[in-house]
């Protein structure tokens, strides 16, 4: 097996690990952020399943187009999801969630029925510039721009205000505001180096690129999730303890206490 091979290997089993610690804590909480998280990586997962047997075998038309839509255009859209979830509320996150639905069945349709420009490179990561007409790489710039925007924002502000001491009171609520301050930058940070495979194309080649980012993007956003979910999902955290809005899909709640808060 190839270095590029292992690599989307083991970035494609921290996606399915990850995606199975967040549909636990959904399948006990019912919470939709944990949802879309769990829907966003299962999508990761198959993206680097795509790249891994791409790798290891050669790419093909499927390969590509499987790569291209779900580690694209459509993962970081549900990854953003979970983010608005947290800081708009629960209505406006479910009209979020019905376009996002749509959104992704036409990206679907389009990235099933594109006709290729060129044949596809079977030893390389082929381009979407040198393959497809416009209309994908619209959706592909739309899905991992202004979605990255948003899940980057919100985790930063949801940083900077626990870092300024939302959770106050004991000893115990200061550690957990520094913790959960501390998941969110992670967070941030993970889908920024899912962003960098452009920058490091050129000095380690296009494929490695990709393995590099996809693995070591996955495994920091894996890290976030863990640092700001100690304990198990079934166990209530400290802060339930303190006075909290009427109901945890409030807005005010959400804005009181920032994405990673309702992680654990």
């Amino acid at each position: 097996m190839s270095l590029d091979a292992a690599l989307a290997a083991a970035a494609t089993l921290v996606a399915t690990a990850f995606a199975a610690a967040t549909l636990e804590r959904w399948l006990v909480r019912r919470r939709p952020h944990e949802l879309a998280w769990t829907v966003s990586l299962a999508m990761f997962a198959a993206a680097s399943t795509a790249l891994w047997v791409a790798e290891a075998a050669g790419w093909s038309s499927s390969s590509f187009r499987a790569f291209y839509l779900f580690g694209a255009i459509l993962n970081v859209p549900w990854l953003a999801l979970g983010t608005v979830f947290l800081l708009a509320g629960r209505r406006i996150g479910d009209g979020v969630r019905w376009g996002l639905v749509l959104a992704s069945g036409f990206a679907a349709g389009v990235l099933v029925t594109a006709p290729l420009r060129a044949p596809v490179p079977t030893d390389e990561l082929p381009e979407g510039q040198e393959l497809f007409e416009p209309l994908p790489r619209i959706l592909a710039a739309v899905g991992s721009g202004i979605a990255a925007v948003v899940v980057i924002a919100g985790a930063l502000w949801s940083a900077w205000r626990l870092a300024r001491g939302r959770a106050i009171g004991s000893r115990t609520q200061a550690v957990t505001s520094r913790r959960l301050a501390a998941g969110n930058v992670v967070i941030a940070l993970g889908t920024l180096v899912l962003s960098a495979s452009g920058t490091l194309a050129g000095r380690l080649g296009k494929d490695t690129a990709f393995a590099v980012t996809l693995v070591t993007g996955v495994v920091v956003l894996f890290c976030g999730f863990l640092i700001a979910t100690p304990g198990r999902p079934g166990r209530a955290p400290t802060w339930l303890t303190s006075p909290q809005p009427a109901s945890a899909d409030d807005p005010r709640a959400v804005l009181a206490q920032g994405p990673a808060q309702h992680l654990a």
